[in-house]
C-alpha cells in the first residue's frame, strides 16, 4: 500500500508561530497540561505537533500548552500540507477519538506499574491520579468486601452525617467540637471558661500521609486508605497560639 503522506522531516518552529484551532473540540484542563509538561520534562519532546502551512494547529494542542507552561521557545512540528480544510477538521477529531478506542490489559498494566514502583520511579509521570494508581495496584485476588484481618468491620458513613461543622458535643465532663483549631471562635466555644493543662498534637506536620502505601507494598491489606484534610499543612502556630494553658 502506498501512503498518501509520510513525513520526511521535522521542523523546529517558534511557539508564537502556532495558532490554536478555534473549533478544537478536545478540551485540556490545567491538570492534564501540567501532566503533559511533567512528562515532557522527564522524557523529552516525543510527539511532533501537526500543523498547517499557515501555523494553525491540526493536532497536539495540549503539547503546545505544555510548551508554554515549560517556557519553551520552539517546538518540533510536522507540516500536513497535503490536507485540505475539511480533511484537517476530520483528522483533528479522528486523532483524538482513535486513541480513546483502545483498552488496557489491567493485569499487564499492574505488573508494569508494580515494577516501576519497585524501582522508586515517580508514578505521577504516568498520567494516572492517586486513586487510579491505588485501584490498579490492588491485586483483585485480595479483594474482599469484608474487613481485613485485624480490622474492625466499620460500616460506611451515612449519606447525611450526624455531626456537621460547628456542632459541640458534651460527653460527661468532656466537650468535643467539630471545627477549625486555628479559629478563635471555635476554640473559645469548646473551652469556655476552662483552662486546659495539656495540648496533644500529632507531629510531624506537613507530610500529607497516605496510608495506601501499605497496600501498594503488600505490607498489609487495609481498607483504611482515606487521607486527613489539611495533613499537608506544616505551620500550625495559629492553633498553638490559642492554647491558654502551660506549654
Amino acid at each position: 500500500m502506498e501512503l498518501v503522506f509520510s513525513p520526511d522531516r521535522i521542523e523546529a518552529w517558534p511557539v508564537e508561530r502556532l495558532r490554536p484551532y478555534a473549533g478544537n473540540a478536545k478540551m485540556h484542563g490545567q491538570d492534564q497540561v501540567a501532566k503533559i509538561a511533567a512528562s515532557t520534562a522527564e522524557f523529552g519532546w516525543t510527539v511532533p505537533c501537526m500543523v498547517a502551512d499557515d501555523g494553525e494547529l491540526i493536532a497536539d494542542h495540549g503539547w503546545v500548552l505544555a510548551a508554554s507552561m515549560l517556557g519553551l521557545k520552539e517546538v518540533p512540528v510536522i507540516r500536513l500540507s497535503h490536507l485540505d480544510e475539511a480533511e484537517r477538521r476530520a483528522y483533528r477529531i479522528a486523532d483524538n477519538r482513535l486513541t480513546e478506542l483502545g483498552e488496557w490489559d489491567e493485569e499487564i498494566l499492574r505488573e508494569e506499574i508494580s515494577g516501576l514502583l519497585a524501582e522508586d520511579f515517580d508514578l505521577s509521570l504516568l498520567g494516572f491520579d492517586d486513586e487510579d494508581l491505588d485501584a490498579l495496584l490492588r491485586d483483585p485476588k485480595d479483594a474482599d468486601d469484608g474487613a481485613s484481618e485485624g480490622e474492625e468491620d466499620v460500616p460506611e458513613p451515612p449519606a447525611t452525617p450526624v455531626t456537621v461543622e460547628g456542632d459541640l458535643w458534651q460527653l460527661g465532663n468532656h466537650r468535643l467540637i467539630c471545627g477549625d483549631s486555628t479559629s478563635v471562635d471555635v476554640v473559645g466555644r469548646v473551652l469556655g471558661s476552662v483552662k486546659p493543662m495539656l495540648m496533644v498534637t500529632d507531629p510531624p506536620y506537613g507530610v500529607a500521609y497516605d496510608p495506601s502505601w501499605r497496600n501498594k507494598t503488600g505490607a498489609t491489606a487495609t481498607r483504611r486508605t482515606s487521607k486527613v484534610q489539611n495533613d499537608d499543612r506544616a505551620d500550625w502556630r495559629e492553633a498553638w497560639a490559642l492554647f491558654p494553658g502551660w506549654c
